[in-house]
Formats: structure tokens, C-alpha cells, sequence
């Protein structure tokens, strides 16, 4: 993997910055902007209905991106990829979808995004659904939990806040053995590793475009056919219906069914081009390299600093989630901006775990393929000065 030439692709880095936030929004390549731009300047026009050359080829590259994405997952069908605004809307598609009823029970990992918290705590007040939890990574901990009651298992792979991943394709298999589905929230690994969604064996798998090199505001919600048509629509309208009258309709064919109104399509469309550009690279060699960069920190600051997820590198994948003692997570994020490095401090939608284990946040620096191992060096520089300071 040539960096430097890769690095020529995202104009912004030409800044001088060293951009260490991309659990949170990854660049975008000029591939993708460019890609955007070619809808809004050569084919701005309206997908579905419309008998025209630019309404056609609307279609055609949406259904493009479409077989794209497909392909990215590796889905059985391109009907079984959804498009949502993010992996918020795809988690609150099933969630408000899936038929649960009162005393339903949902299981979750302890470690949960507040997307994939928060739509299930409301289900539980609004029609009674139980929520358990089990601990992040621990299998017999999960089989403990995973009671007849148990309707769904909604789960993330790999943590926002610390990096760890869970094995996702033994909680499928245990989960359906107990005749229990699976959702997995794959926001922080489809963009950093290869996710198969067959092998893994995931009901539904729910991503965002904007962690993987595509625009803002879009997303996937990937579910088996058989699977998907058994939801029931959560967002009805425009576009999701073949015929109506005055008081009924017949509901579109799948994915159809599920996106509701006019789509963003440039959004849509640049995603489907920032999976090319990621499947051209290849998830293994982005997430050999996010090791390299990962090892270069943990080696530097292990010992100094309390790592979040422990001090095995290989076990974080490109995030290190860590404290300083005697400084605020914040004000360390404000030290690194002023040396030109971008992090993140706070809580990372993550306040339940926090709260739980009486941590009050973390500074957090996320790394991507196009960082540079003399980026990572430098981070641990700059992270070491601030240290001294606090002492």
C-alpha cells in the first residue's frame, strides 16, 4: 500500500494536519467528492418514475452503489441492502419493525453506542420490552443471559470507545441455535475490516457511510430477504407503495419498501464509490496498517498512560482510548489541537459504560489507513510532553 500517493487523494491533508478522529467521521478521497459533484453537474435528477435520460441514469448508479454495497458485505441479494441516513436510522428500522411485543426481551452487549441503547430503552417504556445485558467479548457470559425470552440479539462488533471486537459469528450461531435473531451494529468495523455478512451469519447488519470514506448522511441497513419481509414498514410514504386509494395501499417490493421519499442520491451514490475505493485497497492491508500505527502508540505510551481496552494493540485495532492522570480528557484533546492533532474526548455515545465503570471520559485518537507511522510518532511526542506537564 503506497501511503503517499494515497495521501494525494485527501486534498485536506495537504494542511499540515495530523486527522486522528476517524472513528467518529473518516476524509473523504477526491474519488468520492468528485463522484458527488458528476450527479449534481451531468444527472441531477430524480430516480424512480421518471421516463427521462437523467431520471434513468439516476437509477443506474444508484443501483450501481447498490450492487457496490452488496458486494462489499457480501450479501446474498443487492435487494437485501437498505439505504438510511446512518447506522442510527437502520438500528431504529428494525427496532420499530421487528414485531416485538410486551415482556420481548432484547440483549445487548454492555458496551453499546447510545444508537444501539437508546431506540431499545425507548421500546421499553413505550410497549414493555425487557432489556438484558451481557459483557462485551464474554461468550459464556452471553450464553448466560440468552433466555427463551430473548427475541433479538442487538449487538456491536467492534467498540467505538476502546477498539475491542466481540466474535460475532459465535453470537449468531449460539443466538440462533436458541431461535433468537441477530442485529449487529457495524459502524467502527465495516470500515476497518473485512465484513462478511453471510459468514458471520447476521440477521441484520446496520453501517455508515460518513466512518467509510462516503458522505454524511448515509448509511446501510443490510438484513437477510427473508428477514426483511418480515418487517413492517417504520418510516411510509413516497416511494413505498406500488398503488394507493383513500383509505389503503399495497406496500413497494423490498428494498423499496423501506426508503421512504426522495433519497439522497449524490450521498448514496458517493458511497457506493467510497466502498470501490476501500475494496480497491483492501481490508486487510487497511487493517494491517491501523496495527502498525496502533503498535508505534501503545509502545510509547503503555505504561504512562491508562489504555482503555488494555495495552495489547492487536486487540484495539486503529483506536487508542486512554487518560491521563491529574488532566481532564478534554483539556488533553485542546493541548493535541494546538500541535495539529485532531482527537476526540468525551464519552463517545458510550455514557452507560462510563457511568457503570466510573470513568469520566476518555481522550480518544482514532486512526485510518491514510495516517502515517510518523504521525504516530508525533502523537506519542506530543501526548508524552502533556504528561510531563501533569506531574
Amino acid at each position: 500500500m503506497n501511503i503517499e500517493k494515497i495521501r494525494k487523494d485527501f486534498e485536506i491533508l495537504s494542511k499540515g494536519i495530523i486527522y486522528f478522529d476517524n472513528a467518529c467521521m473518516s476524509l473523504k478521497p477526491n474519488q468520492v467528492i468528485d463522484k458527488m459533484n458528476e450527479y449534481y453537474k451531468e444527472y441531477p435528477g430524480c430516480a424512480g418514475r421518471s421516463e427521462h435520460s437523467i431520471g434513468k441514469r439516476v437509477e443506474e448508479e444508484v443501483s450501481r452503489a447498490r450492487r457496490q454495497i452488496s458486494r462489499f458485505l457480501n450479501a446474498k441479494k443487492e435487494s437485501e441492502i437498505i439505504f438510511t441516513k446512518n447506522t442510527t436510522e437502520s438500528i431504529n428500522l428494525v427496532a420499530n419493525s421487528f414485531g416485538l411485543k410486551k415482556n420481548d426481551a432484547v440483549l445487548l452487549s454492555d458496551k453499546e453506542h447510545n444508537s444501539n441503547l437508546i431506540p431499545w430503552i425507548n421500546l421499553s417504556k413505550k410497549i414493555g420490552i425487557r432489556l438484558k445485558f451481557f459483557e462485551f467479548g464474554n461468550i459464556k457470559d452471553f450464553e448466560k443471559k440468552l433466555s427463551s425470552d430473548v427475541k433479538l440479539v442487538s449487538a456491536v462488533q467492534t467498540s467505538n470507545l476502546d477498539g475491542t471486537s466481540q466474535d460475532i459469528k459465535e453470537i449468531s450461531g449460539i443466538a440462533h441455535r436458541k431461535n433468537a435473531k441477530v442485529l449487529v451494529d457495524a459502524a467502527q468495523s465495516a470500515p476497518h475490516k473485512e465484513v462478511d455478512v453471510r459468514k458471520i451469519d447476521a440477521d441484520f447488519l446496520a453501517c455508515s457511510g460518513h466512518k467509510m470514506l462516503g458522505p454524511s448522511g448515509t448509511g446501510v441497513l443490510y438484513g437477510k430477504y427473508e428477514e426483511l419481509s418480515k418487517l413492517s414498514q417504520f418510516i411510509s410514504g413516497g416511494d413505498t407503495v406500488k398503488d394507493s386509494s383513500y383509505d389503503s395501499f399495497v406496500v413497494e417490493d423490498i428494498p423499496e419498501r423501506f426508503e421512504a421519499g426522495l433519497q439522497n442520491y449524490a450521498g448514496i451514490i458517493g458511497f457506493g464509490e467510497a466502498a470501490r475505493y476501500l475494496e480497491k485497497i483492501g481490508m486487510s492491508s487497511i487493517q494491517k496498517q491501523e496495527l502498525k500505527l496502533n503498535k508505534i502508540i501503545t509502545e510509547n505510551l503503555k505504561g504512562k498512560v491508562s489504555i482503555l481496552g488494555g495495552n495489547d494493540h492487536n486487540s484495539r485495532q486503529g483506536i487508542f482510548s486512554f487518560n491521563i492522570k491529574g488532566i481532564d480528557a478534554k483539556e488533553v484533546a485542546g493541548i493535541l489541537n494546538s500541535s495539529g492533532i485532531m482527537i476526540r474526548a468525551g464519552f463517545h455515545c458510550c455514557h452507560s459504560w462510563f457511568n457503570a465503570n466510573k470513568i469520566n471520559g476518555s481522550a480518544r485518537a482514532s486512526l485510518y489507513f491514510y495516517n502515517t507511522e510518523e504521525e504516530a510518532g508525533k502523537f506519542a511526542e506530543e501526548v508524552s510532553k502533556i504528561i510531563k506537564l501533569a506531574k
